[in-house]
C-alpha cells in the first residue's frame, strides 16, 4: 500500500505539472493552452499529489522492537 500511494502521488503530481504548465502557455500544442483554468487545476493536482506522496512515505508498518 505504502508504495502504491507514492506512485500514484507521483504521477499525479506529474501529470498536475503538465496541466499548469499548458494552463500557463508554457506548454503549446493542446487544447488547454493558455487556458487559466487548466492551471488551477493542474495547481490542485499537484497538491494532492504532494499529500499522497507524503502520506505514502510517512504510513510505513511500525518498526517491531
Amino acid at each position: 500500500m505504502r508504495v502504491a500511494l507514492v506512485v500514484v502521488g507521483t504521477l499525479v503530481l506529474l501529470i498536475g505539472v503538465v496541466f499548469a504548465g499548458q494552463g500557463l502557455g508554457l506548454i503549446p500544442g493542446s487544447f488547454m493552452t493558455g487556458d487559466m483554468k487548466w492551471f488551477w487545476i493542474g495547481g490542485a493536482m499537484v497538491v494532492v499529489g504532494l499529500a499522497l506522496g507524503a502520506g505514502g512515505l510517512r504510513s510505513g508498518s511500525p518498526k517491531r522492537v
